[in-house]
Parts: structure tokens; C-alpha cells; sequence
């Protein structure tokens, strides 16, 4: 099993020194790999009184390429992950391209989650549809799969076309690891279809859960491929019980199969996530140091 932390940019702000220093000691405690969330645009939430609970442009977020490139160069080992890149909003060819030169820069560091995203707003500034993001997603995938793979690329799809042409440099291997984030049952299909693995945040420990990833198997075998071959994400904290709970939670994602297990100490769900207290860098150094800890001898 692999380990990681997401970085609290919207608790600890985005300063180069900051970032740095988290990354660092998350790569110094043994850390798999660093989480980055993803979002262009956010609302004003003062002329939208109903907006709710959701991300606005209060909230902080870099570039997971510019972030990723700039942490390549402050660590030496860790992983990097987007949590995940909402695909729809952007120009496939061009995410194809950065994520291969960052895999490139960062020694093959690298993973590309991706989902679909839920706010219209930001489609509507980046000039895109949101109706279609979900099938047109399903063609990006196709489309930057096979740039990856070949210097010269003929594509006729729907949505992209390229004629006898394609990106320098490529990735090492010809692929980028590319993981799929959301819970509708199309997004397992598509897991299944093209995905290295399913990143899930919807469901407790328990049968729900167990039940998603049986899901997902049957699909992948339909599929002809092997479910062993599929990785399976969940998100934790240290925000609600103690190490007892934590250890049990984390025995029983090992047990049905996780591969990649996120500490994410800011995320609330409400019903099985709780973000921690403080808001500084040394509460959630200490809060990732705390949890692995408390699993260590579990990995």
C-alpha cells in the first residue's frame, strides 16, 4: 500500500517556502506521494447567497502543474498526484503535453487523476460545455492515451482530431498513470475502460464501499482486463477518534484491496470525514506525522 498526503493550500496559503516545507517533511516521514486539488475559477460568494458549502474564490488553488514542477525540484523521491484535474475544462492536447513533461521533469513522479467537475461557472469562463464533460472526458482520455504513446498521432474522434503529429517530449513508458475521481457508475465504467485506478470519497468504511469496488471488478473483467491491475484510493484524517480508529480503518481498506491511501486533513464529509482544528502548517505536519505513526507498522 501506498501513502499520501494532500496539501492544505486553502488552510496553510500557497508561499513557495510553505509548500516546500510541507512537501519536505511529508517526503522526510516516508510519505508515497503528494495530493493536489484542482480548480481555475472561483465565485464571488457575495452575489451568490445560495451558493452553500462549495469551493468559492475564497479558497486557494495552484496549478497542480505548475505546483508539481516546482515541488520536483524541492524533493527528491516523493510522488505527485492531481485530486483530482477536472479534464473538461481543458484542451486535451495541451494536458497531455504538460503532464508529460512534468512526468519527464519529475523522474516519472507522476499521476494524473481526473474527474469531471460539478460547478458550471467554471466552464462557462473557460469557454467550454458543461453538458458534454462527462462523454467528451471519456475521448480526452483516448486522445491523450495515444499521444503518450506515439511520436506521430492519427486521431478522427468527435470531439478531437490530429492528423500525423504529436507531443515531445513523451512520457517514460509511453503512459501516464491516469486514475479517475467521482461515483457516478459511468465514472467506474470508464475506470474500468481506461483507467489505472479509482480515486473514491463517497462511501464509509463498511459494505457500501465493498460493494463499489465488487462493481468495479465486474467491470474490469468485462472488459478483459484484470481488476488486480485497477488501484483503489481512499481519503482519512487524524480530525475524529484516535489511533485505535484509525488503525481499524486503515485494516479494513487494506483488506478489500485499497492500493493508495490519502491523508487529507481538510476534507469534511460530515458523515465519515472530519478536517482537523487548525488551520497552520505545524498542525497539519503534525497531523500527518500523528497518523503515520499511528499505521506505520501497518504498511
Amino acid at each position: 500500500m501506498q501513502l499520501g498526503a494532500n496539501l492544505p493550500l486553502w488552510d496553510i496559503g500557497g508561499d513557495p517556502s510553505v509548500v516546500r516545507d510541507f512537501s519536505q517533511a511529508a517526503e522526510d516521514m516516508g510519505f508515497d506521494y503528494l495530493g493536489a486539488a484542482d480548480h481555475v475559477i472561483g465565485v464571488n460568494e457575495a452575489s451568490r447567497p445560495d451558493w452553500g458549502a462549495r469551493n468559492t474564490s475564497a479558497d486557494l488553488f495552484h496549478d497542480p502543474f505548475v505546483l508539481f514542477g516546482y515541488l520536483s525540484a524541492c524533493t527528491k523521491d516523493i510522488g505527485f498526484s492531481t485530486q483530482v484535474l477536472i479534464l473538461a475544462q481543458r484542451q486535451a492536447a495541451l494536458v497531455a503535453k504538460q503532464a508529460a513533461c512534468l512526468d519527464v521533469l519529475s523522474g516519472g513522479r507522476f499521476r494524473l487523476g481526473i474527474g469531471v467537475g460539478w460547478n458550471p461557472e467554471e466552464f462557462v469562463a473557460l469557454n467550454e460545455n458543461f453538458g458534454d464533460r462527462g462523454r467528451r472526458s471519456e475521448e480526452q482520455v483516448q486522445f491523450m492515451q495515444a499521444l503518450w504513446a506515439e511520436s506521430h498521432v492519427s486521431f478522427d474522434g468527435k470531439w478531437h482530431k490530429i492528423n500525423d503529429a504529436g507531443i515531445n517530449p513523451l512520457p517514460g513508458g509511453g503512459n501516464i498513470p491516469l486514475w479517475f475521481g467521482g461515483h457516478v457508475d459511468e465514472t467506474l465504467r470508464r475506470t474500468a475502460k481506461l483507467g489505472d485506478g479509482w480515486i473514491m470519497l463517497a462511501h464509509p468504511p463498511g459494505d457500501r464501499a465493498k460493494a463499489e469496488f465488487d462493481k468495479l471488478s465486474a467491470y474490469t473483467v468485462a472488459e478483459g482486463r484484470n481488476p488486480a491491475e485497477i488501484g483503489l484510493e481512499v481519503w482519512v484524517s487524524v480530525g475524529a477518534d484516535g489511533p485505535d480508529e484509525w488503525r481499524g480503518e486503515f485494516e479494513f481498506w487494506r483488506d478489500v484491496g485499497v492500493s493508495h491511501i490519502t491523508v487529507n486533513n481538510t476534507y469534511d464529509r460530515g458523515d465519515h470525514h472530519t478536517r482537523i482544528a487548525g488551520r497552520s502548517l505545524a498542525d497539519h505536519i503534525t497531523g500527518i506525522e500523528i497518523y503515520r505513526k499511528a499505521i506505520e507498522d501497518l504498511l
